[in-house]
């Protein structure tokens, strides 16, 4: 149950690694609340400011863009952010708070910063205090920590996180429309907020196994969705 918290009967969605247009307009059909364009260049979804500038004129009112940067420098944040008026920013490496204050203009312009929680039980991780640095941060973005940056994938153990966490919270790493409900149902009431955050898990199969990255299929999007709202039916 949300236990009396009036914002938390809605969870709110986010589809990132988009990189074509139909993808867009295939997560604003199903009715996400932003999307997400990678303009990290190591990564397989990357796409350079100027695209994703390109990408979210497509969106329409109340459909946020989210930049996610991975240590990249702060003068390069706030150019890309010119391109793409309202975005929100994420940032998804080592960035430290002094970092993510100065690339989003001072906390003038709202910013996620992700956690990457060890997937091995035995390596120690405080949210609490990590969420601490970061009092700016519109919310903090959970995933696993895998090799690289970026996002992996990978799921971690929700079980693993604080009882109470007080900051919104935004669940990621390896979500799928099976197990999205799961994790909102275990996450959710230990936190001000949720929203999810999905990427691999709505992308279309490659031949030979896995996805194709940054290639989005729409019947998969819609599908994560509605299992969103399953969750939230069950909360409510």
């Amino acid at each position: 149950m949300n236990q009396g918290n009036p914002l938390s009967g809605r969870t709110r969605i986010k589809i990132c690694g988009l990189t074509r247009e139909q993808d867009v307009d295939a997560a604003v059909s199903a009715g996400a609340d932003a999307v997400g364009f990678v303009l990290y260049r190591k990564s397989a979804r990357f796409v350079s400011p100027q695209r994703a500038a390109e990408l979210a004129r497509r969106l329409p009112p109340f459909v946020s863009p989210v930049l996610l940067f991975v240590n990249e420098a702060a003068a390069t944040v706030q150019a890309a952010c010119e391109l793409v008026p309202g975005a929100t920013l994420q940032f998804h490496g080592d960035e430290t708070p002094a970092h993510c204050l100065q690339a989003s203009a001072g906390g003038k312009r709202p910013y996620m910063r992700a956690a990457r929680i060890p997937l091995d039980a035995a390596t120690p991780f405080d949210l609490i205090e990590f969420a601490a640095h970061y009092p700016q941060a519109q919310a903090i973005l959970l995933d696993a920590h895998v090799e690289g940056y970026g996002g992996g994938g990978k799921a971690f153990d929700w079980s693993r996180l604080p009882p109470s966490v007080n900051c919104h919270l935004v669940l990621s790493g390896g979500l799928t429309r099976a197990n999205v409900t799961d994790g909102i149902l275990q996450v959710r009431p230990r936190c001000k907020t949720l929203a999810v955050d999905v990427s691999s898990g709505v992308e279309e199969c490659a031949e030979g196994g896995g996805t194709r990255k940054g290639i989005k299929d729409p019947e998969k999007i819609h599908q994560f969705v509605a299992a969103v709202r399953a969750a939230d039916k069950l909360l409510a």
